[in-house]
């Protein structure tokens, strides 16, 4: 049977994948995924009785594991969306960024190249190896401009560092040894299933408890939001049309900043809520001093996904914030239970003394 494998299957966009994957296609696809924090077999909770999943649990670093998947299942591409990605937990605990998204990436691209080398020809021809990365490699934007895939690297944060290195080598054994690669880019993410950790769900969650919101130094960063649902419908085109060496940039086309999406988020909050302790939701902004190394302004230029790849995101960011704000509300209990003994949402990154 025709296999994908999507390691990282288990987390937020790595879910998505698998459950858009099931629904499109008729081929199988394993989930490799260590299950820390923030991935959870509840996000697959929707297709786990699905013949076309199987799921192990297991490290990419792990070679053997990897080799045995990749042959076991005669895996045609594999996703690699397995890292950690939270930029504060980067700032306070950066040997665990480098452990996963550099070494776990360079261990992974080992096994891949040796299972590659052993396909017939036809097979080698037909297999990809994707890298899912961030803009974030690109470093900061001014007031003007965009990233474009050839935009030179510049990371700011260990997080960032760690996915640049992991980038280049996905790159180099594409020049070096011929495996079919490509690395693509996103901006950030958003939507249901991701761990209350980041802006979004965590000031959703912070919202529905009637507490304070903080919005890091002025709040006038800026992001480009794009859907997850829109990102995982890139990463589909990029393994069907994508070629080999190249890289493609996803965005929203939706520049706003912290403080702008944090008032969306309580105008929906006020409106969709019957709790007398969720009204108000703005006055309960605040300021707080902003983290280190903190990019003003990230963007993506995404002409040439449109182009190569036939992708453009189908998702208004008004629409699919509701969505998403309504998707917490109706599942308050899975949040409770992915941050139990986990994250109490105190604050990440703090400089070190």
């Amino acid at each position: 049977m025709d296999t994908i494998l999507v390691t990282g299957g288990a987390g937020f966009i790595g879910s998505c994948f698998v459950r858009q994957w099931l629904a499109a296609e008729q081929t199988r696809i394993v989930v490799l995924d260590k299950l820390t924090y923030a991935g959870n077999l509840e996000n697959l909770a929707s297709v786990t009785d699905d013949p076309n999943l199987v799921f192990r649990q297991g490290d990419i670093g792990d070679t053997s594991l990897v080799q045995q998947l990749l042959t076991m299942y005669a895996i045609r591409s594999v996703v690699n969306l397995a890292a950690e990605s939270h930029v504060g937990r980067s700032i306070d605990q950066p040997a665990a960024f480098v452990r996963t998204n550099v070494v776990g990436t360079f261990q992974l691209l080992e096994a891949c190249l040796e299972y590659w080398k052993e396909m017939g020809e036809q097979a080698r021809r037909r297999f990809r190896f994707v890298q899912v990365s961030t803009d974030e490699v690109f470093g900061e934007l001014g007031a003007e401009g965009k990233f474009f895939e050839a935009s030179p690297y510049d990371p700011s944060s260990p997080y960032a560092a760690s996915k640049a290195a992991a980038d280049h080598f996905v790159r180099a054994y594409h020049r070096t040894y011929g495996l079919p690669t490509i690395v693509t880019h996103s901006t950030n993410n958003y939507g249901p299933y991701q761990f209350p950790e980041k802006l979004i769900p965590l000031m959703i969650q912070r919202a529905l408890e009637g507490r304070f919101l903080p919005i890091y130094g002025d709040g006038s960063h800026v992001r480009d939001w794009l859907f997850v649902d829109d990102h995982v419908d890139g990463l589909r085109l990029a393994l069907q049309k994508g070629k080999p060496g190249q890289s493609y940039l996803f965005g929203g086309q939706c520049e706003l900043s912290n403080v702008e999406v944090v008032q969306a988020i309580c105008r929906i909050v006020e409106r969709l809520s019957s709790k007398a302790s969720r009204a108000r939701c703005r006055s309960r902004i605040q300021f707080v001093d902003d983290r280190p190394a903190h990019d003003r302004r990230y963007a993506a230029e995404i002409e040439k996904a449109g182009r190569d790849l036939g992708w453009t995101p189908r998702h208004r960011f008004e629409f699919a914030l509701e969505t998403t704000v309504q998707w917490y509300l109706d599942h308050q209990e899975w949040a409770e239970r992915v941050l139990q003994n986990v994250y109490d949402g105190r604050r990440l990154g703090l400089p070190r003394q």
